[in-house]
C-alpha cells in the first residue's frame, strides 16, 4: 500500500488530474457520479489513501474508511435517497475492476437486485 499509486485511476481523479463529476468530498474520501450507472443514482465514493480493496483499508485506517462510509450516506441522502444499496467488490472473482478501494451507492431503484454490480 501507498498514500497514492501513480498507475491507478481513482488516484489520479482523488488527485484532481483526471476530471470526474464530483458529488462531494471531505477529508478522507471523494464522492462521483459512476461513469456507467447501474441504477438511477450511482455514486462512487474513493477513499483518498491508495489500499487495494475495503479490507485493506479497514486494516489500515478504520476511521478514514468510516468517513468515506459517512460520506456515501450523505450523497445518498443528498439525493433524495434516504434507503440505498453501499457495494464495495473485493477482488477480480467479485467484481472488482479497479483495485483501489471504492464503495458503490445505488439509489432509487426499485427492486433492485443482487445482480445490479
Amino acid at each position: 500500500m501507498s498514500d497514492t499509486s501513480a498507475d491507478c485511476v481513482f488516484c489520479k481523479i482523488v488527485a484532481g488530474d483526471i476530471p470526474a463529476d464530483v458529488l462531494g468530498r471531505n477529508d478522507h474520501a471523494i464522492a462521483i457520479k459512476d461513469l456507467n450507472p447501474q441504477a438511477p443514482f450511482h455514486a462512487l465514493v474513493l477513499p483518498v489513501a491508495h489500499h487495494e480493496n475495503a479490507g485493506a483499508s479497514a486494516a489500515a485506517d478504520p476511521t478514514g474508511t468510516g468517513h468515506a462510509i459517512a460520506l456515501a450516506d450523505e450523497v445518498a441522502r443528498a439525493s433524495g435517497n434516504d434507503d440505498y444499496r453501499l457495494i464495495a467488490n473485493t477482488g477480480a472473482s467479485a467484481g472488482q475492476t479497479v483495485f483501489h478501494t471504492h464503495f458503490h451507492v445505488l439509489g432509487s431503484a426499485p427492486g433492485m437486485t443482487e445482480s445490479l454490480v
